[in-house]
């Protein structure tokens, strides 16, 4: 049974720092494209940040580049998004996703594209 287990989430005052943190067990998550999406009240599901197992390629929204950084560590088999200068506006659930595809990962923000989501961790940051 495969389990995406989140943790790190919370409330932080504008220009915070946040660390989430995505556990996987009972499949091989860092072998394969892995992702972070995000839902804030409203609104759909939009894609935060991609890795592509080809060169660890990191591909990042428009909305969190240069604030944001995902990473993966193969031997705990867990996703990081590390988020820094956070602000109100990226108060949202937030989603580790996994896929079972590896290489290019080039659909990495569709939501369709990956096998496994979390559960979803809330983050919120005030003003």
């Amino acid at each position: 049974q495969v389990q995406l287990e989140e943790s790190g989430g919370g409330s932080v005052v504008a220009g915070g720092t946040l660390r989430l943190s995505c556990a996987a067990s009972g499949y091989s998550a860092t072998s394969y494209c892995t992702a972070w999406f995000r839902q804030a009240p409203g609104k759909g599901r939009e894609a935060v940040a991609g890795l592509a197992t080809d060169n660890e390629r990191a591909t990042y929204a428009e909305a969190v580049k240069g604030r944001f950084t995902i990473s993966t560590d193969t031997k705990l088999n867990t996703l990081y998004l590390q988020m820094n200068s956070l602000k109100p506006e990226d108060t949202a659930m937030y989603y580790c996703a996994v896929g079972n595809h590896y290489g290019y990962c080039d659909d990495w923000s569709g939501t369709s594209y990956y096998k496994y989501y979390g559960q979803g961790i809330q983050v919120t940051v005030s003003s």
